[in-house]
């Protein structure tokens, strides 16, 4: 399928993310703030709606569908939702229908994900320390999550643990994630932590840990080989060379990806933003709603929407403050 949606700078969009809520079963501290005033329920889109969205943006060329949250197995009813999507997987107009989890429920869907057409899931996971987990968590308990990798694993899919790096917290654990993901045949993606959401009580600038130092320690133990592997996301890759493990780096902040950018983003209530680090955003549920009977007015707010898409973001923690934050929680926008 030719692309169709191309944004001003000639980057073909291919990928969209989907929040299919913004609730959750974790309070992790980089994410949001433990007491959390989420939105009413008559405000998200159905499932059926999520179905008629995604499958324009299919329509138009989307080839890659991330399912987000929040936390997406907590909506209730949501394998409806997976599994409708998978007749796009069916027909080819869809190449991956993925999703980013906490873990906490995958043991109850992973076989049903698998039968759905999920063949690969990221697990957000920041350390191996249950103690230190529920911490960071707040509500989260560390073996619930492992039952769920486990799983996920048994099932078929493929396991990706994404860790956001945070200083002083799980510096002391960067051996400990890289062999236990090597001993299990797990990639390993590091994430910079983003400003974005007020936190309360919790310093950006205390979080974040550059990953150009991950990297950097990485490369005293280890022969790093770049890879040009790319998984239609912001990561990139490196081969440890002594285990042959792939590690993967997102770092908005040392070294942004906006340049490959072809993903955007779309919100449970029907916004549709078309950078994480921006706050311009397109109302799509109006159209939605407002006539049900046609898409041609959704597809055009779509096509105005991706001509709007800019050029990069502007996180920056160089000034000793988080330049570029976003008022709204990496909740809300899934990621």
């Amino acid at each position: 399928m030719t692309p169709q949606l191309i944004d001003p700078f000639e980057r073909a969009i291919t990928y969209l993310r989907v929040s299919v809520t913004d609730r959750c079963d974790f309070r992790c501290t980089y994410c949001m703030a433990e007491h959390m005033t989420f939105l009413p329920k008559r405000e998200l889109l159905t499932l059926e709606e999520l179905d008629r969205l995604c499958s324009t943006f299919v329509g138009l060329g989307v080839e890659k569908l991330r399912i987000t949250g929040g936390e997406p197995l907590v909506r209730r009813d949501i394998m409806t939702f997976f599994n409708a999507m998978g007749r796009h997987l069916d027909s080819g107009a869809l190449k991956e229908l993925t999703l980013t989890t906490n873990g906490s429920q995958l043991a109850r869907f992973a076989d049903e994900l698998y039968a759905a057409g999920v063949r690969r899931v990221n697990i957000s996971l920041d350390t191996l320390d249950e103690e230190k987990f529920a911490k960071v968590t707040r509500w989260g308990r560390l073996p619930q999550v492992m039952k769920g990798i486990e799983a996920a694993r048994r099932a078929g899919m493929r396991v990706k643990i994404n860790a956001v790096a945070l200083k002083g917290f799980n510096e002391d654990e960067l051996w400990d994630l890289v062999d236990w993901c090597g001993h299990e045949d797990m990639d390993l993606t590091f994430i910079e932590v983003m400003p974005m959401g007020e936190m309360g009580d919790v310093d950006r600038i205390d979080q974040y840990w550059p990953l150009t130092d991950v990297r950097a320690r990485l490369a005293e133990r280890f022969t790093l080989t770049d890879l040009a592997e790319r998984s239609g996301g912001p990561a990139r890759y490196v081969r440890l060379e002594e285990t042959g493990q792939k590690i993967g780096f997102i770092t908005p902040l040392t070294h942004n990806f906006c340049e490959s950018c072809n993903r955007v983003r779309l919100t449970c209530t029907g916004e549709l933003y078309m950078c994480l680090g921006q706050e311009d955003m397109a109302d799509l549920r109006k159209p939605l709603r407002d006539f049900p009977d046609t898409d041609a007015p959704l597809v055009s707010a779509i096509e105005k929407a991706i001509g709007r898409k800019p050029k990069g973001h502007d996180f920056d923690y160089s000034r000793q403050r988080a330049d570029g934050q976003m008022t709204r929680h990496m909740s809300h926008t899934g990621g």
